[in-house]
């Protein structure tokens, strides 16, 4: 019988950056055991990588769970973001493992579907975190609403700019339900509120900065009176950040929406490189999914999705406790 403590949802933001803080991380790989030799439920988590620190914090959470409901738990991911192959075959290795759950963050939100049929078909739950998948088979995603959250990033760039001028995206990928719904909620907005905006380019840099940097730098080549980019993520906004640099932009002139956190975001924020960004709370989205999985290996109802929350951090609020609790480094 798994032990259910009475904790609901993470227990404050403030205590889930503490464990964070105090919580170390070995880079990628096995986090919780050999993969289920023990007495206790295994847990598999494939996550979309280890390249940011936000799969860090999303480890951090996990490990929280774990440790709260007494489960086992491995979490890992391929080693960048574009490699689908690496995780597919991650996958495959989680299931041959015979888990009582499976987490899954979707690199490509089509490409997992037999492997996620085996997962049904052997009846082992699978919950889907992050970014969700083409397929019902999840029985819920534990993830930020990146619609809303993108929406979000781009109402503060429109009044960064003045609410007219040329913007451009670059997003991480156009695979993934993340990466979609981040590229889609920025530019709907802007679209049904913003007609002085115009979007001149979205380009994909597969979360990798020095990608992502060359991308922001031909599109900030071809459009020398842009007036703003949005990075989708931490890599596609700490590249743009790197190509303003490199460039020697005036911050003033050309106005840079991140998402997603990091040193180098928060930095890019104090130094008046980048106005603001999206931070999750990545410790959350973790702590949920294992929260999740227990929940289906006892046979409870879940509802379709968990929404694990998102906010606007900038220079005026980034010392803030409630922000610094959902920021990671």
């Amino acid at each position: 019988m798994i032990k259910k403590r009475s904790i609901g949802v993470v227990a404050g933001l403030a205590a889930a950056a503490l464990m964070l803080a105090g919580c170390a991380t070995d880079g990628g790989g096995n986090a919780g055991g050999d993969g289920g030799s023990g007495d206790r439920p295994y847990i598999a988590l494939v996550s979309k990588g280890f390249q940011h620190q936000f799969w860090q914090a999303v480890k951090a959470g996990a490990e929280q769970a774990a440790e709260e409901f007494d489960v086992e738990i491995t979490f890992e991911g391929p080693d960048t973001e574009a490699d689908v192959d690496q995780q597919i075959q991650m996958l495959q290795t989680a299931l041959d493992k015979s888990p009582a759950a499976i987490g899954f963050a979707a690199l490509d939100s089509q490409a997992a579907g037999p492997l996620l049929q085996q997962a049904k078909d052997s009846n082992i739950p699978v919950i889907a975190f992050d970014s969700g998948v083409d397929s019902d088979i999840p029985l819920t995603t534990a993830a930020t609403d990146n619609l809303a959250a993108a929406a979000e990033a781009a109402k503060r760039m429109a009044e960064a700019i003045g609410h007219e001028g040329k913007v451009a995206l670059v997003v991480h990928d156009q695979t993934s339900v993340t990466g979609q719904e981040r590229r889609d909620g920025f530019v709907d907005y802007l679209e049904e509120n913003e007609p002085n905006i115009e979007i001149v380019d979205i380009q994909y840099g597969g979360g990798d900065q020095a990608k992502s940097a060359d991308l922001a730098k031909a599109i900030i080549a071809a459009n020398p009176d842009l007036k703003g980019i949005y990075g989708s993520n931490e890599g596609s906004a700490i590249g743009v950040v790197q190509a303003v640099k490199e460039l020697g932009i005036d911050p003033a002139s050309l106005t840079v929406v991140g998402f997603d956190s990091g040193k180098a975001q928060m930095d890019a924020i104090r130094d008046g490189l980048m106005i603001g960004a999206i931070t999750q709370n990545p410790v959350g989205i973790g702590y949920e999914t294992v929260k999740a999985a227990v929940e289906a290996i006892e046979g409870e109802d879940l509802p379709e999705t968990i929404d694990t929350g998102f906010f606007w951090y900038d220079a005026t609020n980034i010392d803030d406790e409630e922000i610094q609790a959902v920021l990671y480094e």
